[in-house]
């Protein structure tokens, strides 16, 4: 399940047009190669005006949002229960993935933490951490998930030295809270990787291998 759905997979949908994952042709590709277990994804797409409320899990003072629980529960009890019954999913945390970038990755990130036992892995993309003042990283030395996801993590190298400073602290946390580096995480530091569509596109096919490796 990834969020900002119209950036997924067609160019002509994308908030920049021609700017896009390409998710389909990478997935079918790895799928092909045996590279990881086949796989559905669902592209959720934003609902514009409101993204900025339902991809925020805490209200910030200056920017408002905060509205995270409930579109992490729109998922869970609406979305999620609809695709198990049209399509043919397995079950299981360790068999179901959310993830998103920016604030898409900041909301994937508290509903992977908040709901482990349905989300078991997550990709998380330049997240922006800086929300509400770092709150997410209050939460999560709060939270003790089971079982605990297995998380892809990256950030860009010009994304900006504020973007840069969080991320890394937030992969500070996730190693001191027992999150272990080649194991149940990954953190990718980006060489010139900016924050856009494009950037993340080349990141696709390593977190799939990541979090989806064929058996």
């Amino acid at each position: 399940y990834l969020q900002d759905g119209q950036n997924l997979f067609d160019p002509a949908t994308s908030f920049i047009k021609g700017s896009f994952w390409d998710v389909q042709t990478t997935t079918d590709r790895l799928i092909s190669q045996n590279a990881i277990e086949p796989l559905i994804v669902v592209g959720i797409y934003n609902t514009g005006i409101a993204r900025m409320e339902e991809y925020t899990p805490m209200h910030d003072r200056k920017l408002s949002g905060g509205k995270g629980k409930l579109y992490g529960r729109l998922l869970i009890e609406e979305l999620k229960p609809w695709v198990d019954r049209a399509y043919r999913t397995l079950d299981g945390s360790e068999n179901t993935a959310v993830g998103g970038s920016s604030l898409g990755a900041l909301e994937s990130l508290y509903i992977g933490l908040t709901w482990p036992e349905i989300f078991g892995r997550l990709a998380i993309l330049s997240p922006s951490v800086w929300w509400a003042q770092g709150a997410m990283l209050q939460y999560i030395r709060r939270t003790r998930p089971e079982p605990r996801p297995r998380i892809w993590l990256d950030m860009g190298l010009a994304e900006g030295p504020a973007m840069i400073k969080r991320c890394d602290e937030l992969h500070r946390l996730l190693e001191r809270r027992g999150w272990r580096d080649g194991k149940d995480m990954q953190y990718l530091r980006v060489p010139g990787a900016r924050h856009n569509e494009d950037a993340w596109a080349k990141r696709v096919d390593p977190f799939l291998r990541f979090l989806f490796p064929a058996k």
